[in-house]
């Protein structure tokens, strides 16, 4: 354990040398203005409109966004082997069971056991698993110049979530385990509908309780952005009478905004990198995205297909953590699925699984970020708007990816397939714009804010 801790203190000391945030590349013209190609006329085409749209990205730019978002594969594969090295460390070297013996001198009760382990655990895991979420959460955004904070800021955010953890783990693990002891055989049931509460509760929770942590969350009150928000929001049955802005400036240049929540949580906020950066169509076209998540039932119909996952998870965890621990069980100090040391084989089966079915997650995802495209299209009409949200995203998504590497790792439409969508429905309702400062204006002005 000192060991670990000198290595903490090494990592901390190197971290604090961090570079400073670099800027975006932005494009070199003004993408609130509809190039020529993408003007309503007679003659307009979809590909050469999105071809146009495209052109507006200097060649650095793209070559930045396909950079890092390619590095993104490598991360998926980096992540799991790390997080898999972390546990096969603590059951190999049975600091899993040192840290449940050190919960059971401390208690006899089981459910306080349960806690006081997984507090430990969270410890030791969020220190040996420092080097990579420092890389990738900070380090690697300011090399592309999409974080704003430095290593002091974005070490506060990792406290608050530490501490989050800490309270929902320690909620969350003394229930589950309480489940296996009770139903030894058929423990993944229940489980499986403890995982699911959860989940339903961190949704219907996080706009309204979670974000607010990490974020200052203010009423939006400039009536040229709001009304037309608003209008689209009550004519379509969304239960919401005010825009909420979130400052996600002070961790990032991402442009964002969401209909969140459920059950009388719901939100619609925007972040103000949008409304800084974007035009006013640009930020309805997004609206419009966002909304159609919420009218299509995507929130409910995420619930449902993340419960089939968890009930897989927990059934496969059933089954193979009794395997495990057969042939490994006397090495790690484990003998029961019910003893909490056993949680970084869970870990470590969990995150195979979900490696695995990481195509499958990001189709499901990117299904649902097609079918709200459409909506907002249809919702909006501004699919000019819509073009320059997708070249905004460009800044950290590869625009044009093949077919089969946008199948696997894309969770999100492709800039260019998103771009191409929006040009589609522009020609297919060409009398919706009468002149080039119709629906969609030639210049549009930034919000401002």
């Amino acid at each position: 354990m000192k060991r670990l801790l000198g290595f903490a203190v090494l990592v901390f000391v190197l971290a604090c040398g961090t570079t400073s945030a670099q800027p975006a590349i932005q494009p070199r013209v003004d993408i609130t203005k509809v190039p020529a190609a993408a003007q309503p006329s007679a003659q307009f085409n979809a590909d050469a409109a999105t071809e146009a749209y495209l052109a507006m990205m200097p060649a650095e730019a793209v070559a930045r966004s396909n950079a890092y978002f390619e590095g993104g594969y490598w991360l998926i594969l980096w992540d799991f082997l790390y997080g898999a090295a972390i546990s096969i460390v603590l059951l190999q070297l049975r600091w899993s069971a040192r840290m449940r013996d050190v919960a059971v001198r401390l208690s006899r009760f089981r459910w306080v056991q349960a806690f006081i382990y997984w507090v430990e655990c969270d410890i030791v895991t969020v220190i040996l698993g420092f080097p990579l979420a420092w890389y990738e959460g900070l380090f690697r955004e300011q090399k592309y110049g999409l974080a704003t904070q430095t290593f002091g800021p974005w070490m506060g955010d990792q406290a608050k979530g530490f501490l989050i953890s800490v309270v929902l783990g320690g909620i969350t693990l003394p229930i589950l385990f309480a489940i296996v002891r009770r139903f030894p055989r058929t423990w993944w049931m229940g489980g499986s509908l403890a995982g699911i509460s959860l989940t339903i509760v961190l949704i219907a929770a996080g706009p309204v309780f979670l974000q607010p942590v990490f974020n200052k969350i203010s009423r939006l009150d400039d009536p040229k952005v709001t009304a037309p928000i608003l209008r689209m929001a009550h004519a379509n049955g969304i239960p919401a009478n005010d825009v909420y802005e979130i400052d996600a400036s002070r961790q990032t240049t991402r442009i964002s905004a969401n209909v969140s929540g459920f059950a009388g949580t719901t939100r619609v906020t925007l972040n103000d990198n949008l409304l800084r950066r974007g035009s006013l169509e640009e930020v309805e076209a997004v609206m419009g995205h966002e909304m159609g998540h919420y009218v299509l039932h995507h929130i409910l119909w995420s619930i449902f297909f993340f419960a089939v996952v968890i009930v897989i998870s927990m059934a496969y965890l059933s089954c193979s953590v009794r395997w495990a621990i057969r042939r490994w069980g006397p090495k790690w100090g484990i003998a029961d699925p019910a003893d909490p040391a056993v949680l970084p084989l869970g870990l470590l089966l969990v995150s195979l699984l979900f490696f695995v079915l990481t195509p499958v997650l990001n189709t499901h995802t990117r299904l649902q970020e097609k079918e709200a495209d459409m909506f907002g299209l249809n919702a909006a009409r501004q699919p000019d708007g819509f073009a320059q949200g997708a070249i905004h995203l460009g800044e950290y998504r590869k625009m044009r990816p093949g077919r089969l590497e946008e199948g696997i790792f894309f969770d999100h439409p492709s800039g260019y397939d998103r771009i191409h969508t929006a040009m589609v429905w522009k020609g297919a309702n060409l009398d919706l714009f009468n002149s080039p400062a119709g629906n969609t204006p030639a210049t549009a002005t930034p919000t401002g804010n």
